[in-house]
């Protein structure tokens, strides 16, 4: 199919029912997909793109992952993969591929070797390097490994030199005459129109040959360039009693020559990472004083070499419980109705069967059709939805009562005459402030004295945004033949009405926040001392899926999150959470929530929720002391 829609439910539902039986079949076949979306052109019409593989290697890594027999046959092939779009969730397969079976690991750290020079994007390049520098254990490897790393970064200085320039320049012009696009209307031989389109190339430049990791750190990644000197002096740890001395002092040597040059780029180089500069320094000097002090390396060995496998293992050991967990809970869940139930139809039953006996079913009828089944949440809701549009003293009394359902919103309106006169032709004018539309307006009413009527509108909501509801009640008194009117007071619509807690990847999470252009920054104001019980009640008074996981032990001074959202009109909410412990505010947290959305009505609305949460913690939590 060409909608990728029906291709991500055909892939759930297979990975639902795939099992120790069919499992090779299937991976064949997923295995075939893969190879045949290379084959076709991202802007033909049965080609998917980078979503459709993106699927697909996910649904692939499921299946090794639970199907250990069928790792080897799938991860080489995706290693094939490794330059094309769909690179992140292949090098996030293959290292949990290299930390769960360590029969393959040589096997796979040569393939990685071998494509390294293919590698384009620089996150993928930094799961690379933390690969072969937790990983490469052998002699042979930790040359290979080293000499490729050496290769790719090509001799020091890393900054921008003549040749550099002349490549660069080059780029820029091949980059000005990239193809142009024309379109135009045509009109076809019988007679309709059409839309043409023209695409004028010019001549391809010559390819500039400096390897694509030099091109990396000549750009300015500083985090690559900590991760490149942390990768090196792994390898040099590592080769100590393996590989010969006179080998490892020129491995030590290059490594402290490539860490200085990076310290360099990083100082001098205008288009740098400005922010990672100290890190880079600390990170690198540290790398540095464990080559050359034996007193460092004694102390900071062990935590280098095994820390960080030992601190990913656990990591995928806890994905791995909370899958068994979920799965658990999913089979445990036993439905409510099974489906060979009878049906019972109480308007088809005759009268003398009926006669004498009670129908039990009365209340859960109820229940399905209202929705609840517990009477004390129904009420608690209808009151929170209860809106105050007139004052008691007010010659018309009116309230309101909001239900929310997705697109819609319904209004019952009470009016009650609060007048010894009869009131005719009264009628509530709404009008609206947002991306809301009135399709069904109140009608006029004749209310007698001390009587009242409920009156309904229908608003229909065409966008995730908050909204306002403002009017007047108008009439007329038949006594003094008077008219009055009653401005009315405005019913605030909550984003939270239209907010649906989701999850997505962390790749999916990274690309839609650079490509999102709508961002809003919010000041953390904060009663809450403790930094998780603040993330956690972000997250609850959002409405929003926490990505990263945290543990309830953990102990820091500093906590970053990202949240995840999505509409009822699937539109992305992302948030990210950057909050610290400051022992100069009196304990007190500081930070920034940052959000970000691909419409403005989302990042404004989400901020101005977050900004009202924060500043009723106080009050809250005074009430709460009293």
């Amino acid at each position: 199919s060409p909608s990728p829609d029906i291709c991500r439910k055909v892939l759930e539902v297979a990975m639902d029912v795939v099992t120790t039986r069919n499992v090779k079949d299937v991976v064949v076949t997923l295995k075939r997909e893969v190879q045949k979306t290379t084959s076709e052109s991202d802007s033909s019409v049965e080609s998917k793109g980078s979503v459709y593989r993106t699927m697909l290697i996910q649904a692939i890594h499921g299946c090794a992952t639970r199907f250990p027999e069928v790792a080897e046959s799938v991860v080489h092939t995706l290693m094939d993969f490794i330059s094309t779009d769909g690179d992140m969730q292949v090098i996030i397969f293959v290292r949990g591929i290299v930390e769960q079976y360590k029969d393959l690991r040589a096997s796979i750290l040569g393939k990685l070797l071998n494509s390294l020079d293919e590698v384009n994007t620089n996150q993928v390049m930094c799961a690379c390097l933390w690969i072969l520098g937790e990983y490469c254990e052998d002699a042979d490897t930790l040359k290979e490994a080293f000499e490729t790393v050496t290769e790719q970064l090509g001799p020091p200085p890393y900054i921008i030199q003549g040749d550099d320039k002349e490549a660069q320049e080059k780029l820029a012009a091949a980059a000005a005459d990239a193809p142009k696009m024309v379109t135009k209307n045509v009109v076809l031989a019988d007679g309709t129109y059409a839309t043409q389109t023209v695409y004028s190339e010019s001549k391809i430049p010559e390819l500039d040959n400096t390897p694509k990791l030099r091109k990396m750190i000549i750009n300015g990644d500083i985090f690559l360039g900590s991760l490149i000197g942390s990768c090196l002096t792994k390898l040099c740890l590592r080769a100590e009693g393996v590989v010969d001395g006179l080998k490892l002092k020129k491995m030590t040597v290059d490594s402290m020559l490539i860490m200085c040059a990076i310290v360099k780029m990083a100082e001098v180089t205008v288009s740098a990472q400005r922010s990672s500069l100290a890190d880079c320094q600390e990170r690198i000097t540290m790398c540095c004083r464990v080559l050359l002090d034996p007193k460092a390396k004694e102390i900071l060995k062990k935590t280098l070499l095994n820390d960080g496998k030992e601190t990913f293992a656990l990591f995928l050991k806890n994905i791995k419980e909370k899958e068994a967990k979920e799965t658990k809970k999913e089979e445990e869940e036993v439905p409510s109705t099974q489906a060979d139930d009878l049906i019972h139809f109480r308007q088809l039953r005759s009268m003398a069967v009926q006669g004498g006996d009670v129908d039990l079913d009365d209340g859960s009828d109820l229940a399905r059709a209202t929705g609840y089944t517990d009477s004390g949440s129904l009420l608690t809701t209808e009151l929170s939805h209860v809106y105050q549009l007139s004052g008691f003293a007010d010659p018309v009394y009116a309230e309101a009562f909001v239900t929310v359902h997705d697109y819609d919103i319904v209004l019952e309106i009470l009016v009650i005459n609060r007048t010894p006169n009869t009131l005719a032709n009264l009628s509530v004018e709404l009008s609206t402030m947002g991306d809301m539309k009135i399709v069904e307006r109140p009608q006029p009413q004749t209310i007698g004295p001390l009587d009242q009527a409920t009156v309904r509108a229908s608003i229909k909501v065409s966008s995730t945004e908050t909204g306002h509801i403002f009017g007047t009640i108008v009439y007329e008194d038949t006594s003094t033949m008077e008219k009055g009117h009653i401005n009315l007071n405005d019913i605030h619509m909550d984003i939270m009405d239209y907010i649906r807690p989701a999850t997505c990847t962390d790749e999916a999470f990274r690309s839609m926040w650079a490509e999102f252009e709508w961002e809003n920054k919010v000041a953390i104001s904060t009663s809450i001392p403790d930094l998780l019980k603040f993330l956690n009640h972000i997250v609850t008074s959002t409405n929003m899926t926490c990505l990263t996981p945290h543990e309830s032990q953990e102990q820091g001074s500093f906590l970053a999150a990202n949240l995840y959202a999505r509409s009822v009109f699937g539109e992305d909410a992302l948030v990210n959470v950057s909050v610290e412990k400051k022992e100069d505010n009196d304990g007190k947290l500081a930070g920034y929530i940052r959000i970000r959305s691909k419409t403005q009505g989302i990042a404004l609305s989400l901020g101005d929720r977050i900004t009202t949460v924060q500043r009723g913690l106080l009050e809250t939590n005074s009430q709460k002391a009293k």
